[in-house]
């Protein structure tokens, strides 16, 4: 017997003992800080990848799940031969595409052809009892026995320094890549938010409530100007850049939850450069 197969089978022996074997309800995924560009961080005692601009799923043994919980209505060929344990990643269509994917994912159809151009891109191990670093290497050794081109594992890369880590950062941008995220090598998982998986954009982004808009002026003449909406704080201000013609024209409904970027707080205490990215979609 190899040295890969005594690896694989050993994995496949952890990881199926009744400790690891999905029962419902699903449990709380392990989320990410936002890291600030000015945050002092040892970048060495991270493992880095590209932050997926996708949906977020989990595969409990048996079906695929929103971070909600919601079914969802993957192709049996999608998901056939995926092993009976908890598995963590990001449903994704290719960079910039997030709202196609999103729209795929509503349409609650198994058959549709477009779902032949989704990866599942796994990056984590939720019930694994190691580090990230054993969790990725477990992943590795599990997965080239799994038969099924839709199914990756994210790659991993160590960047020893904070300049390595910005060079990554505008590689991933030119590309049209989201930004970066950072597994502490040494880190359990643990279902909620921690300090030890960060996400690197270069900015920050937050969601607020849509209570109104402006008119627009100019060119936008008969559509909005801009979005009014309300953090949960309570503060309210206004949100024109990003949004296209299309948006323009049909803007986000009153009480939607939308996602917007920005650079720091203003001296009063709203975002600086805000701008909009999407709509909150409350199942994905």
């Amino acid at each position: 017997m190899s040295s890969t197969t005594t690896h694989l089978s050993a994995a496949l022996a952890l990881m199926t003992t009744p400790a690891f074997v999905i029962a419902a309800p699903v449990p709380a995924l392990m989320s990410a800080q936002t890291l600030l560009p000015d945050q002092q961080i040892e970048s060495a005692d991270y493992l880095v990848s590209e932050k997926l601009d996708g949906v977020r799923a989990r595969w409990n043994g048996q079906q695929l799940q929103t971070r909600s919980g919601a079914p969802i209505s993957a192709p049996d060929w999608f998901i056939h031969d995926l092993p009976p344990i908890e598995l963590d990643g990001e449903l994704w269509l290719g960079r910039s595409r997030f709202a196609e994917l999103s729209a795929l994912i509503r349409r609650n159809e198994s058959t549709d052809d477009q779902w032949r151009q989704v990866s599942f891109m796994l990056f984590d191990l939720p019930l694994h009892p190691g580090t990230f670093v054993e969790r990725h290497a477990a992943l590795l050794t599990l997965f080239p026995a799994v038969d099924n081109r839709y199914i990756r594992v994210i790659e991993q890369r160590r960047a020893p320094s904070r300049d390595k880590l910005e060079q990554l950062l505008v590689q991933i941008q030119r590309l049209g890549g989201e930004g970066l995220m950072l597994h502490h090598s040494a880190s359990r998982y643990v279902p909620n938010r921690s300090d030890l998986l960060l996400k690197y954009k270069g900015y920050q982004d937050a969601e607020a409530r849509v209570v109104g808009y402006t008119d627009g002026k100019g060119k936008y003449t008969g559509m909005t100007g801009a979005l009014i909406v309300e953090n949960d704080t309570g503060l309210r201000f206004r949100i024109g850049s990003g949004l296209s013609d299309a948006e323009r024209e049909n803007p986000p409904a009153i009480g939607s939850t939308i996602t917007y970027r920005y650079n720091g707080l203003t001296s009063q205490g709203k975002p600086r450069f805000a701008r909009f990215m999407r709509v909150r979609d409350p199942e994905l």
